[in-house]
Parts: C-alpha cells; sequence; structure tokens
C-alpha cells in the first residue's frame, strides 16, 4: 500500500511539473518589431510583393484555400477568367460523349470517350497540352492520366468547380 502511494505521489509530481514546464513554452503574442524582414510570414520590404504562396496558411486565406485544392487541379489554378473561357468556348460544341455532371478529382468511367485537346487550343493555351476531354451538357472536363478530372470549365454564369477538398 505504502509503494502505491509512493508511486501515485511520483506520477502526481511528474503531472504537474510537466504542465509548467508546458505552460512556461508558451510565449504571449507579441507586436512585430518595426524593421523585422518577415511578420506573420510575409517578406515586409518595401517592394516586397503581398500575399505570396510563401506565406502560411494561418495569416493567408488565399494560401488556406490552396492548400484544399487536389494536386492535379493545380495545372489550371493561375489561368486568367479569359483562358477559362477560351477553353471552354473552344471545347463545348466538339464531339464527346456526354459524361457525367463531376467534380475536379473524379475517376471517370471507361464508358467516357475522351479525346485529345486540340493543337489550336493547346496553342492558345499551353497548360491544356497533353490533356483528354469530355463534354457535359454545361460543362467541359479536361482530364489527365488515369481519367482523374484535372479542371473543369464553364460559361461565364455557369458555378465552376476549384477542386477543393470537401
Amino acid at each position: 500500500m505504502r509503494r502505491n502511494l509512493l508511486r501515485i505521489s511520483a506520477l502526481a509530481l511528474a503531472f504537474a511539473g510537466g504542465i509548467s514546464l508546458a505552460a512556461a513554452q508558451q510565449q504571449p503574442p507579441t507586436q512585430p518589431q518595426p524593421n523585422a524582414a518577415f511578420v506573420n510570414g510575409a517578406l515586409a520590404v518595401p517592394g516586397a510583393p503581398a500575399n505570396t504562396d510563401t506565406v502560411p496558411a494561418k495569416f493567408s486565406q488565399k494560401n488556406a484555400a490552396d492548400d484544399a485544392l487536389i494536386t492535379i487541379a493545380y495545372t489550371f489554378k493561375t489561368l486568367s477568367d479569359d483562358q477559362r473561357h477560351a477553353i471552354y468556348d473552344a471545347l463545348k460544341g466538339q464531339p464527346s460523349a456526354s459524361a457525367a455532371n463531376v467534380d475536379v478529382g473524379t475517376e471517370l468511367p471507361p464508358s467516357v470517350e475522351l479525346r485529345q485537346v486540340p493543337d489550336q487550343l493547346a496553342a492558345q493555351v499551353p497548360e491544356t497540352k497533353g490533356y483528354r476531354y469530355a463534354v457535359t451538357q454545361d460543362r467541359v472536363l479536361l482530364v489527365g492520366t488515369g481519367r482523374v478530372v484535372a479542371g473543369v470549365f464553364g460559361d461565364r454564369n455557369a458555378p465552376v468547380s476549384e477542386g477543393r477538398r470537401p
């Protein structure tokens, strides 16, 4: 019984000591120094670009959203609206088997026929070179290797997926 009391006392002391060490390691938030090169992970020197990809996601909503983007969709992440609509306009009337209304990251079944992106479009938007496509009722799907949808493009009024994880 005396041994158990010693063990329990030693464990309680170790637990209390661990809590005090953890509390001592936490630092209160500090104000950035006026001459700091980095503030919240962003370069804070004159002429530095704002909200770059190097800013930690906890300080940048854009980077937090990009962290939720599936990897295959990064190819089309930086396209301008004009490029996105050029892809849609070039492929919307092309012959293709009707595909289900799917999202980025979805693997298309073998029953969906895929065609190569035309050379003319690949010359206009180089990011599309080597991709295949399928057309749905109101969207164009660009498909990467393994039949996985890498980009979804619609007309200016249609909602377009950005490939975010649920």
